[in-house]
């Protein structure tokens, strides 16, 4: 756009036109200025948003583990380290347990190395030799680990490599392709640079670069600009291609007029304000892209835990067979293991029993062997902790008391309470004297973990030792060879398994995750053990039921979901019962929905992941809700989806979940989740929220009205001004030159000054009232819809027939039809009627591009009436435009603006090249007026037939 001014300023300074040519360079200085510090201020709003997307490390400081930003991490913070973190500084490890890490972008060794402690080293070794370190930007693919902060920045490995190669930037010169013989022909070398001239104009016209709608403007500036240069000939062409100074400035301005100057610095700015309000409502744009593109979305496909649920589980049932089921109640506090009472009754979960006390013989005693083996498995194959730690109480430094904590996995901390509340804590056992010897941490594949712990013994190398396991039910049972009953252990049959099944769909049915516990004695060596052989011939020892209750404010998400027209899906790891109670709960299934789809509504990723893409495809909705769901099934909703053409946005935490992710035309990641998801996602959610997903959408779709209101008001005020000047070339002196009805000066304040800030106030727009009460836009057509582009026709045309009528009507409704006889395009003299109707005109223009700014607020709504419910409809419009007082200021101070440059002398006749104006004031008043009432009655007309549109659209589905 700039462009544009500088070859109108050049062109001014070569025909010695100074008052034009130094206008143009205030303008262009102006419109650098003002750009700059736009920009200045949007980069350094996404700068600090990046920062809280960048790598993040989980930190022990004070005794206290929190998430802080790799770039705060010093030398001797102590990192936590999991399966699919990134690790954010070089660190000296100091616990390890079957940790492994890819080093490839480091070493380029493409096999994870693993990691050990307890290595020790007196000699200088290589950077991929050094098994007690974990270096920066390198990913944890298997185990956990800790370690200490060595080396942070540049200071690390990686940052020495970086450094070495700083100055030496990448070449965008495109590739010689070579045939299949490996020879480069001729014409591969013409091909190459030709794309390589032709990538480097995309990229100073910026056409090729920025997201998909910045190019799409690019594109149709572009556009524009060569309409402009058609208008300037046609300009010269009607003059006769005389070689007149004011001709050929004219026909600049002209071309000038096209050209909305103010396009792609208010969709920066739009963007940018768009990313600081979603951080407000916990939400971390990563990709600029994602904001167009979640006012598109159309299906979310949600994980459940932590996400639709709080993420804070209890332990609520817990079955052991040989004696019977436990049953919290009245729990307040998920960490308190004193919260709440257990009830104990000997029947099992899916008994029709009442569930009170059983009166015979009380609680069985914890000691028991059956009962003390689940809870030693639910406490020791466990990383989570529970502890007491002092809080200030009500803010006073003095006044502390003891509070329950946790950290660690929200459904190890479940178990690790349960044994809590029977003193079967972690803290006591490992007091006792239990020692770990492995672990084989939980995968998301085999969806169990298992760890080998030496009991307590006096002497420590012949103390007995326990594989313990907990899991997916079915996949711990495919582990169990035997079950503990009353009667003691035998082995497991099928008529077992049936009644663990029953008690799992029982206690599924009930909204509880379920989880089974098992383990057996070990004797063989615990260390370079194959996982295989510890997880086989296990005993069954029971089922533990945790609850997850669902978040608050999840249920009316859902419901703003279904009245936006957005479905949204459950994939989830849990037992398709439980993840069903959930979604009946929250709303994604009705009862409707099982009624029309009972086989498909619900279905566990075996079952989906069996049926062929044409057998999906001729499902009439895709499952609402999918149990077990495995990555794999993520990526092949996401392509079921894709081939309805639907916009989906997916969830996931894991690594496991990146290709989702990234294949997701909108990928969000968990601020809890590990690195490697975060950076495979568009935006990440702090909170972990279902609710944020739909603040997001709803933030999307506001950018996304705001950008078509701001670019409908610029090109609709281009396209009124070509009207006026294009047609005023009809407009002949006796020297059958034209006189112009705008000078080049006001074609460059209506450009820049009257049209610039309303647009930056447009893209600032609240929310209209049914944003979330439509459904989605194609995201594939973007902002150019037909309707635009009518309203753009329809309005320009408005604004230059009124602006135009007014210099008619001042030149031969009241002046007599007096064009002079030359030189009214450039002086005063006996061009006074001329220069009153140039004047009128330009006050004209100046206010419908005003007032259409303030029409724009809502492409159908009227103005006057936003708020069909409202009960003041007279004051509600007043209070809708004093609610954007960006919007507000810019259309006032414009108006206000418009008085000085008619009226104080010189700027006016000499730079403006217009005259003040008295009873003209009537004209631009009525036109004013009359505008409104025309785009009013559009809008009107526009209303009235989308709503029949979407009644017939009613009446045939």
């Amino acid at each position: 756009m700039v462009l544009v001014m500088i070859i109108a300023f050049a062109v001014s300074l070569a025909i010695r036109s100074w008052i034009e040519g130094g206008v143009i360079a205030g303008v262009i200085v102006l419109n650098v200025v003002v750009g700059f510090i736009q920009q200045y201020s949007a980069e350094q709003t996404m700068d600090s948003l990046r920062s809280l997307a960048s790598p993040s490390a989980d930190v022990v400081r004070n005794s206290h583990e929190k998430i802080v930003s790799s770039s705060e991490l010093v030398p001797g913070d102590i990192v936590v380290l999991k399966t699919g973190d990134v690790v954010p500084a070089d660190l000296r490890l100091f616990e390890t347990m079957n940790f492994e890490v890819d080093e490839s972008l480091l070493t380029g060794e493409s096999i994870p190395v693993a990691k050990n402690a307890n290595e020790r080293y007196d000699h200088e070794v290589s950077v991929g030799d050094r098994l007690n370190m974990a270096y920066s930007s390198s990913t944890v693919t298997k185990g956990r680990a800790q370690g200490i902060v060595v080396a942070t920045g540049m200071k690390t490995e990686i940052g020495a490599i970086a450094a070495s190669l700083q100055g030496s930037g990448g070449t965008k010169v495109r590739k010689v392709r070579r045939n299949e013989e490996g020879k480069k022909l001729f014409h591969y070398y013409v091909s190459a640079y030709a794309l390589t001239v032709t990538d480097t104009i995309g990229r100073f016209l910026g056409v090729n670069v920025g997201t998909p709608l910045q190019r799409r403007l690019s594109q149709l500036a572009v556009a524009l600009f060569a309409i402009a240069i058609v208008f300037a000939i046609v300009v010269a062409a009607a003059n006769r291609f005389v070689n007149n100074r004011v001709v050929i400035i004219y026909a600049v301005s002209t071309g000038l007029c096209m050209i909305p100057a103010s396009l792609i610095v208010v969709l920066t700015i739009t963007f940018a304000v768009s990313t600081k309000r979603m951080a407000e409502r916990h939400v971390i744009v990563r990709k600029l892209d994602s904001i167009e593109a979640l006012g598109a979305v159309s299906d979310i496909c949600s994980d459940k835990t932590g996400t639709l649920t709080q993420g804070r589980m209890v332990a609520r049932v817990a079955w052991v067979p040989a004696l019977g089921t436990w049953t919290l109640r009245d729990s307040i506090d998920p960490f308190d293991p004193t919260s709440g009472r257990m009830d104990f009754r000997k029947d099992t979960p899916a008994s029709t029993t009442s569930g009170e006390n059983d009166g015979g013989g009380g609680q069985p005693d914890p000691s028991y062997p059956e009962m003390a083996a689940l809870l030693e498995c639910a406490s020791l194959c466990n990383i989570a902790s529970v502890f007491q730690e002092h809080r200030e109480a009500d803010g006073e430094k003095h006044s502390a008391e003891k509070v329950w904590a946790a950290r660690g996995d929200p459904t190890e901390i479940a178990l690790q309470v349960l044994a809590h509340r029977f003193k079967r804590g972690k803290p006591t056992l490992l007091k006792q004297g239990y020692e770990q010897l492995a672990e084989y941490p939980f995968s998301s594949d085999l969806k169990r973990m298992a760890v080998i712990f030496r009991r307590p013994g006096a002497d420590a190398e012949k103390a007995p030792c326990v594989a313990l396991m907990k899991g997916a039910v079915e996949r711990v049972l495919d582990a169990c060879m035997y079950i503990q009953l009353s009667d003691g252990v035998r082995p497991i049959k099928a008529a077992d398994q049936d009644e663990i099944m029953q008690n799992v769909d029982q206690m599924a049915g009930s909204g509880l995750r379920v989880l089974a516990l098992a383990g057996r004695e070990w004797a063989g060596d615990a260390e370079a053990v194959d996982r295989a052989e510890v997880e086989r011939d296990m005993t069954f020892y029971g089922l533990v039921g945790i609850y997850d209750p669902p978040r608050p404010e999840s249920r009316l998400a859902v419901e703003d979901c279904r009245r936006a027209g957005i479905v949204v899906h459950m994939l989830t790891g849990d037992h398709p019962s439980t993840a069903t109670a959930i979604a009946k709960e929250i709303g994604i299934i009705e009862d409707k929905d099982v009624l029309l789809m009972p086989k498909y509504t619900v279905v566990t990723a075996s079952e989906f992941d069996k049926m062929s893409d044409e057998q999906i495809d001729a499902i009439a909705e895709l499952p609402r809700v999918i149990g077990r769901c495995s990555p794999q099934t993520k990526v092949r909703m996401i392509e079921a989806l894709h081939r309805r053409r639907k916009f989906a946005a997916m969830t996931g935490d894991g690594v496991n979940d990146s290709p989702s992710l990234s294949r997701a035309d909108v990928g969000i990641g968990m601020g809890s989740g590990s690195d490697v998801a975060k950076n495979a996602s568009d935006i990440v959610l702090t909170d972990d929220n279902f609710a944020s997903i739909i603040a997001a959408i709803q933030e999307g779709r506001r950018s996304f009205d705001n950008i078509k209101s701001f670019a409908l008001h610029l090109l609709a005020g281009n396209v009124g001004q070509a009207i006026v000047l294009l047609i005023g070339l009809a407009f002949k002196d006796q020297e059958r030159l034209s006189v112009f009805p705008l000078s080049p000066v006001e074609v460059l304040w209506v450009v820049v000054i009257t049209s610039g800030p309303p647009a930056m106030g447009l893209g600032m727009q609240g929310a209209a009232p049914d944003v979330m009460r439509r459904p989605p836009h194609d995201a594939r057509r973007g902002i150019l819809t037909t309707e635009l582009l009518i309203d753009m026709a329809v309005y320009g045309i408005i604004l230059g027939a009124i602006s135009l009528s007014s210099f008619v009507l001042v030149i031969w409704g009241f002046g007599g039809g007096d064009l002079g006889a030359g030189g009214c395009n450039d002086s005063r003299d006996g061009c006074e009627v001329v220069f009153r109707a140039r004047a009128a005109c330009f006050a004209c223009v100046s206010w419908l591009c005003l007032l259409l700014a303030w029409e724009m607020v809502d492409l159908r709504r009227s103005l006057f009436w936003m708020h069909p419910k409202t009960r003041t409809p007279l004051t509600q419009w007043m209070k809708d435009l004093w609610a954007n007082q960006v919007l507000f200021w810019s259309v006032v101070l414009g108006f206000v603006a418009t008085f000085p440059v008619i009226y104080i002398p010189v700027i006016n006749d000499r730079v403006f090249l217009h005259a003040p104006i008295s009873w003209e004031w009537g004209i631009v008043f009525i036109g004013s007026l009359v505008f409104v009432l025309c785009v009013e009655a559009w809008k009107y007309g526009k209303r009235v037939y989308f709503r029949r549109s979407a009644a017939v659209h009613t009446e045939v589905a």
